[in-house]
């Protein structure tokens, strides 16, 4: 929690930003300075989900040689950096950040992860140098934490390159126009894909920012594999692990997933079989198709993965891991991603007419005819099925009934 005023030394004579520089927090095992650079406390959930990460690649689980070496390519305040050597079991940690300027508070706040005899290395280069020295020197990381400003595409096979095998790039964007269809020829700049308005936004661009992943990891002959993804609308974060070599048809997960405004249907086609989209729900003439892509079709959420962390959270200090992350962590579990059609409910009200029907009834109904048919771990009020767009209607409009 953030020091109230009275607890702030220097602020009476020593100006704004000295009394900003001296902001203190605490979450887990982490207490620092917060300094004057951007900080939310509100993003703790993904930096929660990190240490357990951190702390499963530290233990083994994810086939990753030991020991744990983690890059914190833009570690700020160095909150990451703490938690992951502190909390996770880390044996090395590089923090390093852009802005000279905060290296004071960087150099002051990870000082405890050298006192527990952490390997410890400080810098403030820009990401480029310091990726670009890491393929020079053949220095690797089991975990590369790139929590990015705006689109972090540019520097993904570099962060890659960096990565061991089963290592795990810890990927976050801050672009929310551009991959949520609100720019698009950002979208083609920055993503090298096409991005339309869709009913499940959020979802769409962690799709897009996967897909950039997938290229470049496929380009340097290994596969992916992505273990969580998430959003709260603001950032969107993707753990992805990086296999040395791809699963069999793992090139299939690439495509495109069209939406028709006019009906709600949606399809998804798969690159390597892309052929004439099928008919949607629309009578008469359909409108043409709002698509995007190529995009990831495959799932958001590795269960076994989210499961261990699950499992690690009662082994952990009670204060590691926060109540919200906790079901954040839940939430992912239930619902791997898959089918990639998503709707809100209320759609169905605002087609229907007289409100949605009770969501866990419909989606009862379409497991009962062999549907998939699940809650959307994204976005709230969202769900996802593979059964056709009007099969769902007629279903959600017999419950109303």
């Amino acid at each position: 929690m953030v020091a109230d005023t009275a607890e702030l030394s220097g602020q009476a004579d020593g100006g704004a930003a000295e009394a900003a520089d001296c902001l203190h927090y605490c979450e887990g095992a982490a207490a620092l300075q917060l300094g004057a650079g951007f900080f939310r406390p509100e993003s703790r959930p993904s930096r929660d989900l990190g240490v357990l990460l951190a702390a499963l690649l530290a233990r083994g689980e994810l086939e990753l040689a030991q020991p744990l070496a983690v890059l914190d390519l833009m570690a700020g305040c160095g909150i990451r950096a703490l938690r992951y050597g502190l909390e996770a079991g880390a044996s090395a940690v590089w923090g390093n950040d852009a802005d000279a300027d905060r290296l004071p508070v960087l150099q002051r706040n990870l000082t405890p992860l050298a006192v527990a005899g952490t390997s410890l290395d400080i810098t403030a280069q820009t990401a480029q140098k310091l990726l670009a020295g890491c393929l020079l020197e053949e220095r690797r990381f089991g975990l590369l934490d790139l929590d990015a400003f705006g689109c972090p595409t540019a520097l993904v096979p570099a962060a890659l390159e960096a990565l061991q095998f089963e290592g795990v790039l810890y990927l976050a964007s801050t672009d929310g126009r551009s991959p949520t269809g609100h720019d698009r020829p950002a979208a083609i700049r920055s993503l090298g894909a096409a991005a339309r308005a869709h009913p499940a936004s959020w979802e769409l661009a962690l799709r897009l920012q996967i897909a950039v992943v997938a290229r470049a990891a496929w380009a340097m002959g290994r596969g992916i594999r992505p273990l969580f993804s998430f959003s709260e609308g603001r950032t969107f974060r993707t753990a992805i692990q990086l296999q040395r070599r791809a699963d069999k048809r793992q090139e299939r997960q690439l495509g495109l997933l069209a939406h028709c405004h006019a009906c709600g249907e949606q399809l998804e086609q798969s690159l390597l079989q892309l052929r004439q989209w099928p008919t949607c729900a629309c009578a008469g003439e359909p409108p043409p198709l709002a698509i995007s892509g190529p995009l990831w079709l495959g799932p958001l959420q590795h269960a076994p993965t989210l499961a261990a962390m699950q499992r690690l959270v009662p082994q952990l200090p009670a204060n590691t891991v926060a109540r919200s992350s906790e079901r954040l962590l839940a939430r992912l579990l239930a619902d791997p991603g898959l089918p990639a059609r998503c709707w809100p409910s209320a759609e169905l009200g605002r087609r229907l007419g007289g409100g949605p029907p009770a969501i866990q009834a419909l989606l009862q109904s379409l497991e009962a005819e062999g549907y998939t048919a699940l809650r959307s771990g994204v976005m709230d009020g969202m769900f996802r099925c593979n059964a056709p767009w009007q099969r769902v209607l007629e279903l959600a409009a017999a419950l109303n009934r």
